[in-house]
């Protein structure tokens, strides 16, 4: 039977790579995203995952906060949808991780890299068409970086190209990311048999302790039902907001034409397309009024 767990479900995804008891597979995923920076064999999580609620009784869902030996900050999350500001959002808790550090008689020196690693169930950006996307401070015309320290990492596991059959070919980062998009389809055994690392074999268990744990079940389906929730509430509201832009286009085509038959009435010149798109619908349907007074009181 397959595990039926989604890792990308934040209780999941925090329970996979926020734990206590996880740290090798947490290492393991770290070291897959930040190829060709100090390796990471150490890793603190200053959040710890815990079955605490709010005052509404809700369990409080948040992002992996963790440090590694090398002092950098490290912040994991994962998102589902995608969420209005989300670039902003990025930076500014980057940022924020970064400037935190600073205490009193500090240096500026002692400052340690603050590393986002935002995991997209979808896409941030449609071109390039790539899995991995590195974002650091660099110069615009030439190839200086300011700093490393500021890091986000993207992973957009809509541009994953690899499938079960070129697994083997994959990199380390390529692998976690199919196991997180295909794990809950899975048993065990198929992703041992794929992924044969241990420390994938490892991620499945703790998958199956989730889907075996009736308290721990519980709290996955609440946060998997709320995550269902909004995108249905995104998916309505982007509905109407079509349905609107295509009323609104109708009302848009029907006063642009009222505006050019008075126009050839009166004989005035036709209106150009950069004219009328420098006018909301009101506005044109103020011009379409005033035209059609001119009109009336030409025929009196």
């Amino acid at each position: 039977m397959a595990i039926g767990i989604i890792p990308l479900v934040d209780y999941a995804f925090k329970k996979l790579l926020g734990s206590e008891h996880n740290t090798r597979i947490t290492i393991h995923f770290l070291n897959s995203v930040l190829t060709g920076q100090p390796r990471i064999t150490v890793v603190r999580f200053l959040n710890p995952i815990r079955l605490r609620q709010n005052a509404d009784g809700k369990l409080c869902i948040l992002d992996i906060l963790a440090i590694d030996e090398h002092g950098r900050q490290l912040n994991i999350e994962v998102q589902i949808l995608m969420p209005a500001g989300m670039a902003q959002r990025l930076t500014y808790y980057t940022c924020r991780a970064y400037v935190e550090q600073m205490k009193e008689g500090q240096d500026y020196s002692d400052l340690r890299p603050s590393i986002c690693i935002c995991v997209l169930a979808g896409q941030m950006f449609a071109a390039p068409p790539v899995l991995h996307l590195d974002f650091r401070l660099r110069e615009e015309s030439h190839s200086l970086t300011l700093t490393d320290d500021l890091q986000i990492h993207l992973l957009q596991l809509n541009h994953l190209h690899v499938t079960a059959e070129t697994l083997y070919d994959a990199s380390e980062l390529e692998r976690w990311a199919w196991f997180l998009c295909h794990a809950d389809q899975l048993t065990s055994e198929q992703i041992h048999e794929l992924l044969p690392d241990e420390v994938f074999t490892e991620a499945a268990g703790v998958l199956e302790m989730i889907a075996q744990s009736p308290a721990e079940l519980i709290e996955y389906n609440a946060r998997l039902k709320a995550q269902r929730d909004d995108r249905a509430r995104l998916l309505y509201a982007q509905q109407q907001g079509i349905e609107q832009g295509i009323e609104q286009g109708r009302e848009e085509g029907r006063v642009k034409g009222e505006i050019l038959l008075l126009q050839k009435l009166l004989q005035l010149p036709a209106w150009t397309d950069s004219q009328f798109a420098a006018c909301t619908v009101q506005e044109l349907s103020q011009i379409s009024a005033d035209l059609q007074q001119r009109f009336n009181a030409g025929q009196s």
